[in-house]
């Protein structure tokens, strides 16, 4: 997972809330909160590869990885909580 987050190309989306998106976050990430994901599937598609999602503690990022997996939407990872791809992108 790590290689993934690192990559050059990949794309992390932050599915929290605005207002947890604003507490804290990585600081490259977009934040697309999860309820907004089926209005934005276009959006989420055309992004750069692989997409790297994350929330609080990694539930909402791997119930959305599912869904867009679902839809097949490839390269879809869950990197779990917010905190720890930053650590990913620290070390």
């Amino acid at each position: 997972m790590i290689s993934k987050v690192n990559s050059k190309e990949a794309t992390i989306v932050d599915v929290r809330t605005v207002g947890e998106f604003q507490m804290g976050r990585v600081e490259q990430s977009l934040n697309i909160p999860m309820h907004e994901i089926p209005s934005r599937l276009d959006e989420l598609k055309a992004m750069s590869k692989p997409l790297i999602l994350c929330c609080a503690t990694g539930n909402r990022s791997g119930q959305v990885a599912r869904y867009l997996s679902d839809l097949g939407v490839d390269q879809v990872y869950n990197a779990g909580g917010w905190a720890e791809v930053n650590d990913m992108l620290e070390g």
